[in-house]
This record gives C-alpha cells, sequence and structure tokens, in this order.
C-alpha cells in the first residue's frame, strides 16, 4: 500500500512552510513512521535543513530528495511506495508550476502567518488545490497570542472555503533555532509549548487523512 502524500504550499513567502515540514516529519518519524522528503523549492532550505540534520548521524532517519515541478510526480510516487508519509516542501508561488505537487498530493496543507497579506496570498493556491480537487487545510502559523491582529486573522481564515486547523503554532524563537541545527522542535532537549502544538498538529492531520 502506497503512503500518503502532503503538499505543503503558500503563495506567499515566510510563511513557514519549511518549518512545517521539517517539525511535521519529526512528528511522523517519532510515531515510528517510515518518512520521506521531497522540496521542488530552488532555494532548498529543507535541503539544508536536511543536511544539517545528518551532521553527527551514522545513518539518515529520513528519506530526502529533490525534484523540478514536473518531475515530481514520479518522485512522491517512487518513495510513497517505500514510505508512509511524503512531505512535499514547494515553491512560493501559485501558478501551473504548483499544480504537480498539488496533483500528487493526499491532503494540502497551506501554513498562513499573521498577517492580512498572508491571507490575501492563501486564496489562489486554495483554488488551484480546488480545482485538483484535494482537500486543503489552513495553518495558522506565528501567532502573537492575545493580540487583535491573531483574532483578525483567526476569524477571517475561519470563513475561508477550506477547513482551519485547530491547532494553531505560535511565535516562538525554538521554531527557528532548532530548524537551523537539522532538529524538530520536540528534539530541543525539554519538552515545551512548542513541542505540545506540533504533537497535537501532528495528531490533527493523520485524523485528516483517516476521515
Amino acid at each position: 500500500m502506497a503512503g500518503t502524500i502532503i503538499t505543503i504550499a503558500q503563495q506567499k513567502g515566510g510563511s513557514g512552510k519549511t518549518t512545517l515540514a521539517a517539525n511535521l516529519a519529526v512528528a511522523f518519524r517519532r510515531r515510528g513512521m517510515a518518512v520521506a522528503l521531497i522540496d521542488t523549492d530552488p532555494q532548498g532550505s529543507l535541503g539544508r535543513w536536511f543536511m544539517a540534520r545528518l551532521e553527527g548521524r551514522e545513518a539518515p532517519d529520513m528519506e530526502f530528495s529533490t525534484a523540478s515541478a514536473w518531475g515530481v510526480g514520479y518522485e512522491t510516487a517512487k518513495l510513497a511506495r517505500a514510505h508512509d508519509v511524503v512531505l512535499i516542501d514547494t515553491p512560493p508561488k501559485a501558478d501551473s508550476d504548483l499544480r504537480p505537487a498539488l496533483r500528487a498530493a493526499d491532503l494540502v496543507l497551506v501554513p498562513v502567518a499573521a498577517s492580512h497579506v498572508d491571507l490575501w496570498a492563501t486564496e489562489g493556491v486554495l483554488d488551484l488545490a480546488r480545482r485538483e480537487d484535494k482537500p486543503a487545510i489552513v495553518v495558522l502559523n506565528r501567532l502573537k497570542a492575545n493580540t487583535r491582529l491573531a483574532a483578525e486573522v483567526a476569524e477571517t481564515a475561519g470563513g475561508m472555503d477550506a477547513a482551519l486547523a485547530a491547532v494553531r503554532l505560535a511565535n516562538r524563537v525554538t521554531y527557528a533555532e532548532t530548524l537551523g541545527r537539522g532538529l524538530g522542535v520536540q528534539e530541543a532537549g525539554r519538552k515545551g509549548p512548542a513541542s505540545d502544538e506540533i504533537d497535537a498538529l501532528a495528531e490533527e492531520v493523520l485524523a485528516a487523512l483517516a476521515d
């Protein structure tokens, strides 16, 4: 049985796609799942995270590959045959180049940082996902608790034609710190709120896939 394919997409840069991909990969791996990553973004941030992760390890604990926009379908199908979950990190765009990664997906995750500009950029990705008939979940990211902006963004996102994740990721320094070391927040050395957020989000994503 082929593994599940999750595409992480957002038209606006700086939304946290790579952070989300890396941390979900770690969360799934900690559940005993075989995990593969594909980086289709020419910037290569997920690849740099993976290479940092390899330092000091005798062997990788997950698979990594890169692919062009039009080669992603072949690469995901190949990796899905040997892994429980394949996570695809995509470049910040919403055009025909993104469609193959959406077409390959069982689920599309759309991270949205806490700004109205990010929300405006989300519609293009959601529209492409709808055209490919793929379910999408909007994940609110980098939220500052108890602010009017966070409340406004959450309210507006809830009215979009897509599911809204119940779990919201806060604006925490540990996400950036661990990413630069090739780690997930659950590997930071001590359990904290960021670890709990990612654990809960992983559970929510797996539940959505099981529906």
